[in-house]
């Protein structure tokens, strides 16, 4: 099936403006600086460890036809799926978690599916956006990370400057719809002696998916290779470490691959929408 785009003239000279190149910046830039680097072309790195202690968030995009179907998918699947914010259709800024920020602009790195096949990814999605379309931001484990630094428990990704690993699983989620599937997780190996303490922090977030899903073990989850990971970048497990699992916001990609609606767009694994909020706006205390 071949797919027509039309872009709105008032947004033509995003597409003639020359490219500039992308910046090496502190990670303690504020979440709107990010965000209009990355809206011009200049910041298009994965956003581990940037911007600590503000709220992080997955991208999926459908038409409307779709989207009660998803929204319902992420109630039955709220670990992987945590629903942050709803958005369209017929519009396309952040009213809870950024008000005003353009979605289709400001992630560093989008990813295109076309009938349930990723066939690109982008730094915008201006010339794939259509007025029928719906936004979905959802919760992501890069916004508890920041409760676990301050505990002093190491996260290997960022100490060795690197997305977090993420991985197919065998767990099976609730379909709904054409979405279904299995779940996605990203590992963080964790020492012996703390893991209790990770579990614990992170259960204080069940909207970025919470306590983990599946502690040590890989192949019981469907992991035969814990050093090559599925999304993301391998890191280093050390001796007396134990790889922890999280439910991760990559799910509903792969989900896509199994819907094979005619056109989807979330944001490329890793590389997520930061928001204004902190984490402490949705740290619970009574769990």
């Amino acid at each position: 099936m071949s797919l027509t785009f039309t872009i709105d003239p008032s947004e033509s000279s995003f597409f003639t403006q020359p490219k500039p190149k992308s910046l090496m910046l502190n990670k303690n830039i504020s979440p709107q600086f990010l965000r209009e680097l990355s809206s011009t072309g200049r910041f298009r790195s994965h956003t581990a460890g940037y911007c600590q202690g503000f709220i992080q968030a997955n991208l999926v995009v459908l038409a409307k036809a779709y989207a009660d179907d998803f929204e319902q998918f992420c109630v039955k699947n709220p670990k992987p799926c945590p629903l942050l914010e709803k958005i369209g259709p017929g519009a396309y800024h952040s009213v809870k978690l950024a008000k005003g920020a353009d979605i289709r602009t400001t992630i560093p790195k989008y990813k295109v599916f076309i009938n349930g096949q990723p066939t690109q990814e982008t730094d915008h999605m201006l010339k794939f956006y259509q007025r029928d379309q719906v936004f979905f931001l959802i919760g992501c484990s890069y916004s508890f990370e920041n409760i676990l630094l301050k505990a002093g428990i190491e996260l290997r990704h960022i100490s060795e400057g690197k997305n977090v690993s993420m991985f197919n699983t065998n767990i099976k989620l609730d379909s709904q719809g054409p979405f279904n599937g299995n779940m996605v997780v990203s590992m963080r190996p964790i020492k012996e002696d703390r893991v209790n303490e990770a579990i614990a922090l992170t259960g204080r977030f069940p909207k970025m998916h919470g306590s983990p899903v599946h502690v040590g073990t890989p192949e019981a989850i469907g992991i035969n290779n814990i050093n090559k990971a599925d999304y993301g970048e391998n890191v280093r497990i050390h001796e007396h470490e134990v790889p922890l699992f999280w439910a991760c916001g990559v799910t509903p990609q792969n989900i896509l691959l199994n819907a094979k609606i005619t056109i989807a767009i979330t944001h490329s694994p890793g590389f997520m929408f930061v928001s204004d909020l902190k984490d402490e706006d949705y740290l619970e205390y009574n769990l």
